[in-house]
């Protein structure tokens, strides 16, 4: 990896000053402009498919790096550790990787002059004990692990790849889409020429806007709430989710004996809660989680984030893909949206190798077409069904409320529609990139 000359030095990265370097323009084949989680990755998988890579990040690698600045985790399926195993990442992730052993999910209720709270007789239950597995020992369903964890690993592995150059902290100030080429104008006057530019700069991609994509969104009356808790007793590798009216409450294993906490609340009393000093906070955690992990002690800081819906109507556009939340932001209800874009990142590495092995040009419409019909299906139908799923738990209506807890209790009872299930969550559906696929 190199970074850009005139950026200031980063903790953990290695700078690399060519005073040459500074007043030429440089060719590569792809730029990406987002250096988070997903278009770290994205560079590290073509990078590792001999592909040269310019990451573009408004941000300081250094200030992303800190834990103050992310404090969310990410649930990584066990298709999407493939990805990470294979580019020779995991190594690094697995100590701080918690594996989810079994997924408990209940419905309740709020408390008040009504109801006592009580949770639903009807549950759904997954064991990782199910799932088919070739290894060694039972695949867990996946993997909790924190971002900043995810971070470190990825910016480490781009510092020390040759075939990507970081531009960090840099402003971008234009793009342009040729026929024979795209380019990207940072602040400063330094022009990127690539072949193709990959958009991973979020829900609100300034990219995707310029090539006049438009997007299906809303915002939801939620706001999700992150906290890391110490506990008492182990968790034994179960995560938990509790319908609640305002929106689900999961709560996720981690190493050490703690627990992460995403926590869906209506967004006015969100406010409130994160208002609460330590002890009140705790309190209201210990009323959702109940007495089954002991003593409970808030670990760090909380953190909240407004929850909202955008599906691109397209994925492409001449010499432009989407990738990530730039393609699809969905609710945190069934922890995926990570996973969605580590598919997107495994299909597009394929789809761009194919087309370099016959010749052509991989940021010609034709190619990029092909990468959308691989995706846009699966990730649409996704984000919808988590939209449909929050909408139908995020209540307390007595009918809604019947019809779901048969239907949980009814695939509970039904071993090949609870496999069918934990294949959905652990992204192994479908036709699978090669980054993905299982061993055979």
């Amino acid at each position: 990896m190199r970074l850009s000359p005139h950026d200031p030095p980063m903790d953990g990265l290695r700078l690399t000053r060519d005073t040459a370097a500074m007043s030429e323009a440089k060719t590569y084949d792809i730029a990406i402009v987002g250096g988070g989680l997903a278009g770290g990755l994205a560079a590290l998988a073509l990078a590792n498919s001999g592909f040269s890579c310019a990451v573009i990040d408004a941000g300081d690698p250094a200030a992303m790096r800190n834990a103050a600045f992310d404090g969310r985790t990410t649930a990584v399926s066990y298709a999407s550790a493939r990805v990470f195993k294979r580019l020779g990442l995991w190594r690094s992730i697995a100590p701080e990787a918690e594996p989810i052993r079994d997924i408990l999910v209940t419905d309740g209720r709020a408390k008040s002059r009504f109801s006592d709270g009580a949770v639903s007789t009807f549950h759904l239950h997954f064991d990782s004990r199910e799932l088919d597995s070739n290894e060694a020992e039972t695949t867990p369903l996946g993997w909790i692990v924190e971002n900043r964890i995810l971070r470190n690993v990825v910016f480490d592995a781009i510092a020390a790849d040759d075939a990507i150059t970081l531009f960090a902290p840099a402003k971008r100030t234009a793009s342009a889409f040729g026929a024979g080429a795209a380019s990207v104008t940072l602040q400063g006057g330094k022009k990127i020429t690539a072949a193709l530019i990959l958009a991973a700069d979020g829900r609100g991609s300034a990219l995707r806007a310029q090539a006049n994509i438009k997007t299906n969104q809303w915002r939801y009356p939620q706001t999700g709430i992150v906290a890391t808790v110490a506990h008492e007793r182990p968790h034994e590798g179960v995560a938990q989710e509790l319908f609640l009216p305002a929106g689900p409450f999961a709560i996720l294993p981690m190493t050490n004996r703690r627990s992460s906490l995403v926590w869906t609340e209506h967004a006015e009393a969100a406010t409130a809660y994160m208002a609460l000093d330590d002890d009140k906070f705790r309190m209201e955690i210990e009323n959702r989680f109940g007495p089954y992990l002991g003593a409970l002690e808030p670990a760090g800081p909380r953190w909240s984030y407004p929850l909202s819906f955008t599906l691109a109507q397209s994925y492409i556009a001449p010499r432009l893909a989407l990738i990530g939340d730039a393609a699809h932001a969905i609710h945190p209800i069934a922890g995926q949206g990570y996973n969605l874009a580590v598919k997107d990142i495994a299909a597009l590495t394929d789809v761009l190798v194919e087309a370099r092995e016959l010749g052509l040009d991989i940021g010609h419409m034709a190619v990029l077409e092909k990468y959308q019909r691989w995706r846009r299906f699966d990730s649409a139908s996704l984000a919808l069904g988590t939209d449909l799923l929050n909408r139908l738990f995020s209540n307390d209506i007595g009918p809604l409320r019947l019809v779901r807890d048969i239907g949980m209790g009814a695939v509970n009872k039904v071993a090949p529609l609870r496999k069918f299930f934990m294949r959905q969550a652990g992204a192994d559906m479908g036709a699978l990139p090669s980054l993905m696929a299982r061993e055979r």
